[in-house]
C-alpha cells in the first residue's frame, strides 16, 4: 500500500457512516445520528497509522541514502581500480598518459553518476514526502468534516432536547 492509504480508506470508512446514517425525525438533512464510539474507534485506528506513515518515509529516505553510500563506493573502488592498473603499466609514458586519462574519465563518470543517483534519490524522496503530506492535508481536512458534522448533530441533540 501506497504511504497514507489506510489512513485514507479508514476516513473514507467515517465518511460511509456518516453518509449511510439516519437522519434524526426533527432534523434537517444535514443532521445525521452516528454510533460516535464507532467513530472515535477508526479515528484512534488513524492516530495509531500516523507513526507507521512517519516511520515509512524515514525508512524511505534511509534506503535512499544506503544506496547513494554504496554508489560512492562503488565509484571510489573504480577509480582506485583505475589508478592501480595505471602504476602497473606505467612502463611506458604514453601508456601512462593514457592510463591516467582513463582513470579521470572514470572519475568523471563515476562522479556523474553520484549525482544522478543523488538527484535521482533526492527527487524520490521529495516525491514520497509531498505525497504523504498530501494525504495528511486530506486526512485532516476529513477529520475537521467528521468532527464538524458530529458537532452539529451534538448542538442539534441539545436544541431538540429543549422541546
Amino acid at each position: 500500500m501506497q504511504p497514507g492509504e489506510q489512513i485514507e480508506s479508514l476516513l473514507d470508512e467515517i465518511e460511509q457512516i456518516i453518509d449511510e446514517s439516519k437522519s434524526p425525525l426533527t432534523g434537517g438533512r444535514n443532521m445525521k445520528i452516528v454510533d460516535s464510539a464507532e467513530i472515535f474507534g477508526i479515528l484512534d485506528e488513524i492516530r495509531d497509522r500516523f507513526p507507521q506513515e512517519f516511520a515509512d518515509s524515514r525508512r524511505i529516505v534511509r534506503e535512499e541514502q544506503d544506496m547513494l553510500d554504496r554508489a560512492q563506493q562503488q565509484a571510489d573502488s573504480i577509480i582506485s581500480d583505475a589508478q592501480q592498473q595505471a602504476v602497473i603499466l606505467a612502463g611506458d609514458q604514453e601508456v601512462v598518459r593514457l592510463a591516467q586519462q582513463q582513470a579521470d574519465q572514470i572519475r568523471d563518470q563515476a562522479s556523474q553518476y553520484e549525482r544522478d543517483t543523488r538527484y535521482n534519490a533526492e527527487s524520490y524522496a521529495d516525491s514520497v514526502l509531498a505525497n504523504l503530506e498530501d494525504h495528511l492535508h486530506s486526512m485532516a481536512g476529513s477529520v475537521q468534516r467528521v468532527r464538524q458534522t458530529i458537532e452539529d448533530g451534538s448542538s442539534q441533540n441539545q436544541d431538540n432536547q429543549g422541546w
